[in-house]
């Protein structure tokens, strides 16, 4: 389980992200390159990490369902995410 304050700074992220994401682009077709320096180095959507929604593990993310291959294997073995089955063969 990540600790809270690593959780709350990624969200703090995403929010700066959305804020600055309309002048970022301004600035991109412009060619202003200055000025996109001048932005909160933050505001970069390069600087977010994908994380677990569950438990906000960094690692072993699966994109797919948005949490983290052991919360995945949890899940599907309880057969709480649908049309996901164990293989067999």
């Amino acid at each position: 389980m990540a600790k809270e304050s690593i959780k709350a700074r990624e969200l703090k992220r995403e929010k700066m992200v959305a804020r600055y994401a309309a002048k970022r682009a301004e600035l991109k077709a412009k060619g202003d390159w200055e000025g996109l320096q001048k932005l909160p180095r933050n505001a970069s959507p390069v600087r977010l990490h994908n994380r677990c929604k569950l438990t906000g593990r960094p690692k072993g993310y699966m994109r797919q369902f948005g949490i983290s291959r052991i919360n995945f294997r949890e899940m599907a073995n309880a057969g709480l995410i649908p049309g996901v089955t164990k293989a067999s063969w």
